[in-house]
């Protein structure tokens, strides 16, 4: 295959980083994930989140940045867990409507994203993982991150409703929508492959057939 750059999104539990390093591994594709371990606001902003949510914006902004520009310009294919774009289309807008952040700074962020975003090589495919949110309450309670301990269905449904308009109007590349409730493509290697097979055809500009 040619040189391809992937972006993998979707709502927290739907399974991105799970398919996006069997993707890794199957294709020999580099892969990059969303910074936990070495965030230096993740902690205080579950602690305070009135305080820390708008730093949290700016960190996350600048470290998907860094990494979307290193990938897209690999020689290598590539694929990132959790686009850019979802930050702002669903995260921020999140922190806004619940009162984490103010209007004043909502705006800053916007501004500063768009300067950014507008920077940034435009990827080949956005790969859309979706679920239904009771599904991703279980898959949440059954990992028992600490950090994931205050996620509530109400919060999964805000998510889920933004990142449905956020797909409605996304035209900057192709996208594939798959449904993880359907399949398990970490335990079933025929799953993983219909994945595969499925990106390649998204890839290669086949025409979109029915998919789960």
């Amino acid at each position: 295959m040619a040189k391809h750059f992937v972006l993998v999104s979707g709502n927290i539990g739907t399974g991105k980083t799970s398919l996006t390093r069997k993707l890794g591994a199957r294709l020999e594709w580099e892969t990059a994930y969303e910074s936990v371990d070495d965030n230096p606001y993740l902690a205080d902003f579950y602690a305070d989140m009135r305080s820390w949510a708008f730093y949290l914006q700016i960190f996350f902004l600048g470290n998907r940045a860094q990494q979307h520009m290193a990938l897209a310009k690999s020689e290598a294919s590539a694929m990132i867990d959790r686009s850019i774009y979802e930050d702002a289309e669903i995260f921020a807008r999140a922190a806004l409507e619940l009162g984490t952040v103010t209007d004043r700074d909502y705006s800053t962020y916007r501004q500063l994203f768009d300067l950014v975003v507008g920077l940034l090589p435009t990827p080949d495919l956005l790969i859309y993982l979706k679920a239904p949110v009771p599904e991703l309450m279980r898959r949440i309670r059954a990992r028992r991150r600490d950090m994931e301990g205050g996620v509530t269905e109400d919060y999964l449904a805000l998510l889920e409703k933004y990142y449905e308009q956020w797909m409605e109007r996304f035209d900057l590349c192709p996208t594939l929508t798959i449904r993880t409730d359907d399949l398990d493509f970490v335990h079933r290697p025929g799953h993983l492959d219909i994945v595969v097979d499925r990106i390649k055809d998204k890839l290669a500009g086949k025409e979109e057939i029915a998919f789960p």
